[in-house]
C-alpha cells in the first residue's frame, strides 16, 4: 500500500495490514513456527531450517521484525529472534472480535 494511501485508513487498519503482509508468505510463516517450536530465543542459523539461501532468510527475518512479529538482539557475531507477543496479541484481539461479530450474523 502506498504511503499516499495509508492515511486513509486508520492506524490499527494500517497495522493489522502491515502484520497480515509480513505473514503473507511460507517462508515467514515456516521462521514463525520454528521460532514457536523452539519456545525460546534462537541463535542458531534459522538458515539450515528452510530451504532457502542466507539472503533470502535474512531478509524475511527483517520483514517479520519490521511487522513487529519478532525480536532480535544481538549476542557476540550472533542476532537471537524470537517472537514478540504484542503483535500477535494485536491480531488475536482483531480476530476475536471478528469471530464474535460473524458468529451473530445471520448472511444469505
Amino acid at each position: 500500500m502506498g504511503a499516499s494511501k495509508a492515511n486513509h485508513f486508520t492506524n490499527k487498519q494500517n497495522q493489522i495490514a502491515t502484520i497480515a503482509k509480513a505473514l503473507g508468505h511460507p517462508a515467514r510463516v515456516a521462521i514463525i513456527e520454528y521460532l514457536l517450536k523452539a519456545n525460546e530465543c534462537i541463535c542458531s542459523d534459522i538458515v539450515n531450517e528452510l530451504p532457502l539461501a542466507q539472503p533470502t532468510v535474512s531478509q524475511h527475518l527483517k520483514e517479520l521484525k519490521n511487522a513487529g512479529l519478532i525480536k532480535g538482539s544481538i549476542e557476540g557475531n550472533a542476532i537471537c529472534y524470537c517472537i514478540d507477543e504484542k503483535a500477535f496479541n494485536i491480531l488475536k484481539e482483531y480476530f476475536a472480535k471478528i469471530i464474535l461479530t460473524v458468529t451473530d450474523k445471520k448472511c444469505c
